[in-house]
């Protein structure tokens, strides 16, 4: 039995090794029980253990896998736990999940599995496909439960129930370069700013969903910055962070993203900048896991550089406000002329929480004058889980506790940072969440630049 987390380990792909490790780890976890109220994992786990009258060892490995399957990666046990490295037991049962599923991949799939990963792992064919015909592709795919979406279920094994976000008709990157090439400069779009450049220097990392999706936030953060003295700029050459891939247990097209990524991303760390990345999942791979799975390449310390200078956006602008020598615009016009609201709900993302980072959105909307009710539960997507038509139904009832709090809080306006975790909230309450960077653009009193 080895226990390992490092995907060169000999014995990292071993399955018999495997099985032996979801034992020990089980066992562990059956010993603590610290996370009987998360994901669906642990309740069945508890379960399958109880009816054996706590015999871990008996658990067939039918039922091993049923406790991976039923894990999303939400990394909140992670968080939880007290066995977590340094500790002698080394538990960290978010990447002994990745273990099991980069086992079961390099097993090979069913030909029906391998055709929804391949659908949902390929972010950027299937985005610069769909923002080139986003008005066709949204009356499609728009509607939860219609024919297209019900075939789309068959073929690539979408759920169909799904409500899925809508790709905007020009891409972050066309607009950026396009304001780029008539200001001469990504220069600052409110007057009385100041120059971009006085306090800091970043690169916009825009990953698939600003890419894609939600080119506004991109814009608005980039205004935003602007106006408190940090010059923009946007990587060339990268793509999806890859953690489709890697939720699927596709180690090898993984690594191929995180080093095509932090090639580019390490230059611009190199040139004097902080790397923006606008949504928790994919700022926390940039962070958590190129470390990890480019650790024994030649760009190890390339991946550790990038880490450790990546933030999130709210993330980066508290920290101007707190740092000696810089300071936040707390002029905030919008919110005198009733703009923005007083009070919003928060949503505090699973993958922004596993950053521990501390809630800086809430501290951001808190300086523009924005009372957050927080709500901490989960979406029941993470990553890709939620979208898969075998995960829909068990996604659905995860986000029931979500969809109470947030209603039970009464605010017209509903703030989150992940794009992910906010498509499950529309479905669930409609009411469609609000980017804080956006919500601070609209504060500062920048006009929305809406694209759709």
């Amino acid at each position: 039995m080895t226990t390992t987390y490092d995907p060169t380990d000999p014995a990292y792909l071993d399955e018999a090794d495997l099985r032996e490790e979801l034992g020990r780890v089980y066992d562990l976890c059956h010993g603590c029980r610290l996370c009987f109220n998360l994901c669906p994992s642990f309740p069945t786990l508890f379960r399958f253990i109880d009816a054996r009258d706590g015999d871990v060892g008996a658990m067939t490995n039918a039922e091993q896998d049923q406790v991976v399957d039923e894990c999303y990666q939400c990394k909140l046990c992670y968080l939880k736990c007290p066995y977590v490295p340094p500790h002698e037991w080394q538990l960290d049962f978010p990447r002994m999940m990745m273990r099991a599923h980069a086992v079961r991949h390099a097993a090979g799939v069913p030909l029906r599995e391998k055709l929804t990963d391949q659908f949902l792992a390929r972010t950027d064919l299937v985005g610069r496909a769909s923002t080139a015909a986003a008005p066709v592709v949204n009356a499609l795919t728009g509607s939860p439960g219609s024919l297209p979406r019900r075939l789309m279920e068959k073929t690539v094994g979408m759920a169909s129930g799904r409500l899925l976000p809508p790709y905007a008709r020009q891409r972050f990157t066309t607009w950026f370069s396009r304001r780029t090439r008539t200001d001469g400069a990504a220069g600052p779009s409110t007057v009385g700013a100041p120059a971009p450049g006085s306090q800091g220097s970043v690169s916009v990392f825009p990953t698939c969903f600003v890419e894609y999706m939600e080119p506004e936030i991109g814009k608005d953060l980039v205004k935003v910055y602007e106006r408190n003295g940090v010059s923009c700029s946007v990587p060339s050459g990268t793509r999806c962070c890859g953690a489709p891939w890697l939720h699927q247990g596709n180690v090898k097209e993984f690594t191929r993203a995180a080093a095509r990524n932090v090639a580019s991303l390490v230059d611009e760390v190199r040139a004097g900048r902080e790397v923006i990345v606008a949504q928790p999942t994919c700022a926390y791979v940039v962070r958590k896991d190129y470390p990890l799975y480019l650790a024994h390449t030649p760009q190890a310390a390339d991946a550790e550089l990038v880490a450790a200078h990546t933030a999130d956006p709210a993330e980066y602008l508290v920290g101007l406000h707190r740092a000696e020598g810089s300071s936040l615009d707390t002029g905030f016009p919008g919110r005198e002329d009733g703009t923005v609201p007083d009070q919003v709900t928060y949503h505090v993302a699973c993958h922004q929480q596993a950053q521990q980072t501390g809630l800086k959105s809430r501290d951001l909307l808190k300086l523009a004058g924005i009372k957050a009710t927080l709500v901490q539960r989960c979406s029941g997507i993470d990553g890709t889980w939620g979208y898969r038509r075998e995960h829909y139904e068990m996604a659905r009832t995860v986000a029931a506790p979500l969809k109470r709090e947030v209603e039970a809080a009464g605010n017209a306006v509903v703030c989150g940072d992940c794009h992910l975790a906010n498509g499950s909230i529309e479905q669930e309450t409609g009411l469609r969440p609000v980017h804080p960077i956006r919500m601070m653009a609209r504060a500062y009193g920048i006009p929305a630049e809406d694209g759709r």
